[in-house]
């Protein structure tokens, strides 16, 4: 490997936040696991080498160095618990599935479809993208299953036709593309209490602290102004912001007529196939609903992992794909080192109390504000010290109850509308790193995004996106 500054960078952060006095209320034990945390976020941002050595290189670094667990084993047993998690399964599943559109040749009818309907102009198809992710939100908890699981393996097969393929020509069509699917998604999240797990158990934990409770049209009703907003901007935002090359192509929607043509009806293979996402839909919107009896599986619930592993054994099961493919899929075994190392890494922090230090330390600093500006700062904090996690819901459990109490500390504050603000922050949050949220890792290691064109874009959507919290729906809560 040829080392660059950008392998040696990550090192020297390092070593310069090592070597630095530890902050008061930390013990050098917890500082020197943020220092590591520190540079395999750096290694990420810069590319010095594969994202999945990069996470593995420093969660073993981590782990031998007992800043979490001292003894070996148990030191062990932490490095290897993100593995069994089953977000990452998930989002490997999500690859599979990718694999079954592509081979059955149902992945490209449909893209086909899409782009003899919408393609003659780039930004056609960007309203078709996330018009896919706003029909299926209301119904499917799981953001992975929806955006990984479902448009992903469809919208990742448009770029193609365009003759945009990862890398390069990726600028082509497919950034643009395949951005909008991502940023589209983290709205959506937001939009529908039902379209994201964590926002039901931060609503818990709302209740418990504060006594707020909300309904599911209260939800909509409270987000809807900015939402729909986004719902109409975002493929425009990320049209001026990817660049892409192609903007209009009326040829491609004749060939595109004509490609269907000639694929002909649809095979066996796409046909099982089309059967199996209809499968794994109705599971993953009926299997989460507990009033909802599947008798036939045993049980009125299913986890959408699991419906990820029913698939792809009936998948191997019908020939639609072989076992080699699955194996040969580079791009979702990257992902799973690199994905399943973060998110070990940033609950790791949260062990050791690092979180609790951030979290209560900032809380000192607000206890004497006014309501307005507290209000403001807490939801700051709460959307962007996102950074340090790679699980929306560990971040809910660990963060919200702070940022409520806090709240509740500080005169005059509304605590129904601090509540709010927090929740309907946890999609949108989503968009801000590659690891914030289930389907990132996916769009991350498609090829098409660049690794660090993914860190500005989430940034730059991210402060569009807080900026819409605060100055939309903080003033339209005050208002009902």
């Amino acid at each position: 490997m040829k080392i660059t500054w950008k392998t040696v960078a990550p090192l020297l952060i390092w070593l310069v936040l090592y070597l630095v006095p530890v902050p008061a209320g930390l013990n050098a034990n917890q500082w020197h696991y943020f220092a590591i945390f520190a540079a395999v976020i750096a290694g990420l941002i810069l590319e010095s080498m594969p994202v999945g050595a990069v996470g593995i290189i420093g969660l073993t670094f981590a782990g031998i160095s007992g800043y979490v667990e001292q003894d070996p084993n148990k030191a062990l047993r932490w490095m290897l618990g993100g593995f069994s998690e089953s977000t990452v399964w998930l989002i490997v599943g999500a690859f599979v599935f990718s694999i079954g559109y592509r081979k059955s040749g149902l992945g490209r009818r449909l893209a086909l479809l899409l782009v003899r309907s919408l393609g003659r102009r780039t930004i056609g198809l960007g309203y078709a993208v996330a018009f896919s992710d706003l029909v299926l939100a209301p119904a499917t908890p799981s953001n992975t299953a929806r955006s990984g699981g479902t448009v992903y393996p469809v919208v990742s097969n448009i770029p193609r036709i365009y003759g945009s393929e990862p890398g390069p020509t990726a600028g082509r069509i497919g950034t643009y593309v395949m951005w909008t699917a991502f940023a589209t998604t983290a709205v959506t999240s937001s939009l529908f209490l039902t379209a994201l797990a964590p926002n039901a158990a931060a609503l818990s934990i709302a209740k418990k602290i504060s006594g707020v409770e909300v309904s599911w049209s209260q939800w909509f009703v409270g987000f809807a102004p900015l939402g729909i907003l986004l719902l109409i901007l975002v493929p425009l935002l990320s049209y001026v912001i990817c660049r892409p090359e192609v903007k209009e192509s009326p040829e491609i929607v004749e060939w595109s007529s004509t490609e269907l043509k000639t694929m002909g009806p649809l095979s066996r293979n796409e046909w099982i196939m089309a059967a199996l996402v209809l499968l794994a839909m109705f599971l993953w919107i009926c299997g989460s609903n507990p009033t909802i009896s599947l008798p036939l599986l045993g049980s009125n619930f299913i986890n959408p992992t699991m419906v990820v592993f029913v698939v792809i054994s009936l998948m191997l099961l019908t020939g639609v794909i072989e076992f080699e493919d699955i194996v040969r899929e580079k791009s979702a075994w990257e992902v799973f080192f690199y994905f399943t190392s973060l998110l070990t890494l940033s609950s790791g922090l949260n062990e050791i109390g690092f979180i609790k230090w951030v979290t209560e330390g900032y809380a000192k600093e607000l206890a004497g504000l006014g309501p307005t500006v507290g209000l403001i700062l807490l939801v700051s904090f709460f959307f962007w010290v996102h950074y340090f996690f790679s699980s929306i819901t560990s971040h809910a459990a660990a963060v919200l109850p702070v940022v409520l109490a806090v709240g509740h500390s500080i005169p005059g504050l509304p605590i129904p509308t601090l509540t709010l603000l927090c929740v309907y922050s946890l999609g949108l949050m989503g968009v801000i790193s590659p690891y914030a949220t289930g389907p990132a890792p996916m769009y991350y290691g498609s090829g098409y995004i660049g690794k660090g064109d993914f860190w500005k874009f989430g940034l730059i959507f991210g402060v569009i996106y807080f900026a819409g919290l605060l100055l939309i729906v903080m003033p339209w809560l005050g208002m009902i």
